[in-house]
């Protein structure tokens, strides 16, 4: 079992049952998955671009990517229906857990400048979602490797009702954000 999978049973359940006084356990919020996304604007004049995308994320979450694909043709921007334009994994279960330990414990305190997260990624129905500006971070990645710095967003899917309850369950869990 996870680290984190732990602390949430051990230590994140009971606190959250004190703090908002569920009655029962399973009125609890929990993790139900964790999104990673990168788009690549890039991919339409670059083929290299998604292999190498697709390469690095399938490296920082242990799981192969799905191609995301136009669903609009663009243009202002050359995009047609149908041209990949970015990678995306959904994680749940353990490799979900491995991932957040991993995010929260080592690629978060590696960020040039770290204060925290600012708590305004929130979307007001219990998910949060977190802009990083390169892969770096993340151990997995090597310097000489890459080809060029890449953003990815983190999204967090909570079964929480509110961002109130999703943010506290973030902090029991070690999300580091800012005061």
């Amino acid at each position: 079992m996870s680290r984190l999978k732990e602390k949430y049973q051990k230590e994140a359940v009971p606190a959250l049952l004190r703090d908002f006084g569920y009655q029962n356990v399973m009125r609890v919020p929990r993790i139900e998955k964790v999104v990673v996304n990168v788009g690549l604007g890039e991919a339409i004049t670059n083929a290299r671009a998604l292999d190498a995308a697709v390469k690095d994320v399938s490296a920082i979450t242990g799981q192969h990517p799905v191609i995301t694909r136009a669903k609009k043709s663009i243009a202002a921007f050359k995009v047609r229906t149908g041209m990949p334009i970015g990678v995306m994994v959904t994680l749940r279960g353990e490799r979900m857990w491995q991932f957040l330990d991993k995010l929260f414990n080592v690629a978060l305190p590696r960020l040039r400048d770290f204060h925290g997260i600012s708590p305004k990624g929130f979307d007001g129905r219990g998910n949060f979602t977190l802009g990083l500006r390169e892969q770096l971070i993340f151990p997995e990645i090597e310097y000489d490797k890459i080809d060029k710095l890449r953003g990815l967003e983190v999204t967090i899917v909570t079964s929480a009702r509110n961002d109130e309850e999703s943010r506290r369950l973030l902090q029991l869990l070690g999300m580091p954000f800012r005061a």
